[in-house]
């Protein structure tokens, strides 16, 4: 092999897929098939990143196998022990699953709408074959995504999925931002950020109503979620410009994780994490909501975002 013969030096996110619909515009990225930007009218809807920057934290990352957290990065599926890096060591966590840093297949690409694949190979502590599919679509309604995954081999997978959307303020301060969000029942966690149980929502934790985020310290799940007359669960940013991003799930998902980066050093208070999820952390080992893929088994999950 020669000199001539390398490929030249890709961009950090890798390639770019640019879609559009009017005021509404995305990029999408190959690694870790991330929203890079989603804006409306040039505002930015999502707290955007470069193309040659790795995303600061998971920004518009797809989450699977697992969203969150699994504890100690390990789990037993039919008597059998796995154990995957603890990507987050200084909880002894392994964080959001494998698929946020790797490259993802281009599938179709066109004005509006941009379709990525992913073939989830077996590794060290996975020991299964799942081929996942995400379509992002951008119409009046705002961005569309719908993500399937297959698993394609031979034995029951454990599966949870989730994303990692930032919503934007624009340049405001997080504490000049409102919050709300429909759900009924907080996740207690631990000082690991596991699980431990549920209670109705009270105090910081109840933004059934538009509340303050001043002051407000998140990094918090809740279910119970409660929906419109469409079927969609909302967690809203209200902003000092008057704007208000959105992200919505629908029945496909019943879970939420907000986070406002209070504890996060070179992101503080950088935006609001709006994630919808299937399950909880550590959903491997708790079983909560936990999704057992056979073999040829399928799926689909669907959330959006907007410009409210």
């Amino acid at each position: 092999m020669t000199t001539s013969d390398i490929s030249p030096t890709p961009a950090v996110s890798g390639a770019q897929y640019v879609i559009s619909f009017r005021e509404h515009r995305a990029v999408v990225a190959e690694v870790g098939a991330m929203v890079r930007e989603y804006a409306v009218g040039g505002r930015d809807v999502f707290v955007p990143f470069g193309e040659d920057e790795v995303a600061p934290v998971f920004n518009g990352a797809v989450l699977l196998p697992w969203p969150n957290r699994l504890g100690n990065g390990s789990y037993v599926v039919d008597g059998v022990t796995y154990e995957v890096a603890h990507s987050e060591p200084d909880r002894a966590n392994a964080l959001h699953g494998l698929a946020c840093w790797v490259r993802w297949s281009l599938v179709e690409h066109s004005d509006d709408a941009v379709t990525l694949e992913l073939a989830l190979a077996p590794q060290k502590g996975w020991p299964f074959q799942l081929v996942t599919q995400v379509r992002y679509s951008l119409s009046d309604a705002g961005l569309e995504v719908v993500v399937t995954t297959r698993n394609v081999g031979g034995g029951t997978a454990p599966y949870g999925i989730g994303f990692h959307p930032w919503l934007s303020a624009a340049g405001a301060a997080l504490d000049a931002c409102t919050v709300q969000l429909d759900a009924t029942t907080h996740v207690t966690v631990d000082a690991r950020l596991l699980p431990t149980g549920t209670e109705p929502v009270a105090g910081p934790y109840d933004l059934r109503e538009v509340r303050s985020l001043a002051g407000l310290d998140l990094d918090d799940a809740w279910v119970d979620v409660t929906r419109d007359a469409d079927g969609l669960s909302w967690c809203r940013l209200g902003c000092p410009d008057g704007r208000t991003p959105a992200v919505w799930m629908d029945g496909s998902m019943d879970t939420w994780q907000v986070c406002s980066a209070d504890h996060i050093p070179h992101f503080l208070r950088g935006g609001l994490a709006a994630e919808p999820m299937s399950c909880v952390a550590d959903a491997f080992n708790t079983g909560e909501r936990l999704v057992h893929l056979a073999p040829g088994d399928v799926h689909t999950v669907r959330w959006g975002a907007t410009l409210l």
